[in-house]
């Protein structure tokens, strides 16, 4: 199994950019982020260079241009900050970190009838 990089809030965001679309040059993801973030097209190059270190995306050269793309995908890295969450503010435990959630937050009908489905799943597999 191919390890997932540690990847910063700042970098998250960039990474959602490039995984919604791939492959994407560097001043795409600028432009993309330009609505959400004030930061500088150096800021998000330099961004895109970490990610590259960190071998989250790759790249091909096509002329001046680089056309970046995902080495990890969404869903492993978000497996990846969930279970860290849950290991360093729960311990590690599901059940506490449920509970608060589900009593933090306002649940419509159908978010409960989703989530007793998903538990009755869990239970008999």
């Amino acid at each position: 199994m191919k390890s997932v990089p540690q990847i910063s809030d700042a970098e998250w965001k960039v990474m959602k950019v490039i995984w919604a679309k791939s492959p994407i040059t560097a001043n795409q993801v600028v432009e993309r982020l330009a609505d959400e973030e004030s930061w500088q097209p150096k800021t998000i190059k330099t961004l895109l260079n970490r990610l590259v270190k960190k071998k989250a995306i790759g790249y091909e050269p096509n002329g001046r241009e680089y056309h970046y793309h995902p080495l990890v995908g969404e869903c492993e890295c978000v497996n990846l900050e969930s279970r860290s969450f849950l290991k360093r503010v729960y311990g590690g435990a599901v059940k506490p970190m449920l509970a608060a959630l589900i009593e933090s937050e306002r649940l419509s009908a159908e978010d409960i009838k989703e989530l007793k489905q998903i538990l009755d799943r869990k239970g008999r597999g």
